[in-house]
């Protein structure tokens, strides 16, 4: 996506308002000067030098605004080359998928609950004005108060994250969330740096009333934030064992935790829907999968399934979503009793397809490719 940025970058300085400015006064200087002429007119004392003058200006000003148009539309064709360059394939057209009232009132909700996760709360009310969707007044509230609290902590105030960690205490108890106790690290971090030279005494007192309860969990955690207490002040903790705990990511990261812990809370995924599909749809992911669709059709009888493609979309880790494996052979789900398993040439299968498919020797032959191994030779899969 480099070349396509690029260009748009070009463009975008381009048409920017300093940009345009150059544009705008030639366009002022025409306005002027006819207005100019204008007004001589009027008193009749109009002469033949005055429209000499004018047709001059009138033709060098419209020139240099031809030339600044003639740049933008040689970067708007420059970024549309460049994009069919990155997209060559093009991408699949299909029957309109939102056609049902169930299906468009799914997508509207979607689009509402996007804006409301990332913060966009003007536009999420021009939305939901002009479609048909409904989300709930608490809904909404709740989204307002998470975006209010992530503003805290983008502040270094975790008071109000505080309060709502003691409100679901049980349900982050349920889910062995560490939430407050990097809270409260990330407070006592704070006590720590935050005068010099450090004030040793208040960040104790703080931990053993906050972090102290937190030994049974996180204990190894609870010993290096004691200890790092020798290598103050922040230039010699920053050279320590413990550089760690001077890192700025220490308290960046309470945000995305803190806004993962409250959606959970409220039923939603980690990340934002809309903004998953866009990113790995939008990738590259689209072409390469309607490539395969295409070669899957010529080559027809060379793929038994035909809803399933033979191709590997690489996604970041965040965007990995393996947590369930169908075995290829059984067409059941693995579990714990039935886990997959990898044989020496690299396809996975149950453990149960692989007991089935074992010969005399404990030899096993892969039903994939040609290639036989030993069966106490393949190896658990952990997804």
């Amino acid at each position: 996506m480099d070349a396509p940025l690029k260009e748009l970058g070009k463009l975008e300085k381009l048409t920017s308002k300093s940009s345009s400015w150059g544009k705008a006064e030639a366009v002022d200087a025409i306005i002027a000067a006819l207005q100019n002429v204008k007004e001589l007119a009027a008193t009749g004392e109009v002469s033949e030098e005055t429209w000499k003058t004018l047709c001059e200006t009138l033709e060098a000003k419209k020139k240099e605004v031809d030339e600044r148009q003639k740049e933008v539309y040689n970067s708007v064709a420059r970024l549309g080359k460049a994009i069919d360059k990155k997209f060559s394939t093009s991408l699949p057209t299909y029957p309109d998928l939102f056609t049902s009232k169930q299906a468009v009132s799914a997508l509207e909700r979607t689009i509402a609950l996007h804006f409301l996760r990332t913060g966009q709360f003007d536009t999420a009310q021009t939305f939901l004005g002009e479609s048909s969707v409904d989300i709930p007044a608490e809904l909404r509230t709740q989204f307002v108060d998470l975006h209010n609290i992530l503003k805290a902590l983008r502040s270094q105030n975790i008071k109000a994250a505080l309060e709502w960690v003691q409100q679901n205490s049980e349900f982050l108890q349920s889910r062995s969330s560490p939430l407050e106790f990097h809270l409260h690290r990330s407070q006592y971090i704070r006590l720590l740096l935050s005068s010099h030279p450090p004030n040793i005494e208040a960040a104790k007192s703080y931990a053993n009333t906050t972090l102290r309860p937190f030994y049974d969990k996180h204990p190894d955690e609870f010993k290096r934030l004691m200890t790092c207490i020798v290598y103050l002040p922040l230039s010699k903790l920053q050279r320590s064992p413990y550089a760690d705990l001077a890192s700025p990511s220490l308290h960046f990261d309470l945000e995305p935790l803190f806004a993962k812990e409250y959606c959970a809370s409220l039923g939603m995924s980690r990340q934002v829907p809309l903004r998953v599909v866009g990113d790995i749809g939008g990738g590259g992911s689209l072409g390469k999968i309607e490539k395969g669709r295409r070669l899957m059709r010529e080559r027809k009888g060379e793929w038994s399934q035909r809803d399933e493609l033979p191709i590997e979309i690489k996604l970041p880790l965040e965007n990995r979503y393996h947590s369930i494996f169908t075995c290829p052979v059984s067409k059941e789900q693995s579990t714990e009793q039935n886990p997959p398993m990898m044989m020496t040439c690299g396809h996975v299968i149950a453990k149960d397809s692989l007991t089935k498919l074992s010969k005399a020797g404990g030899r096993v032959k892969c039903p994939y490719c040609p290639t036989e191994s030993l069966s106490s030779h393949a190896i658990q899969v952990y997804f």
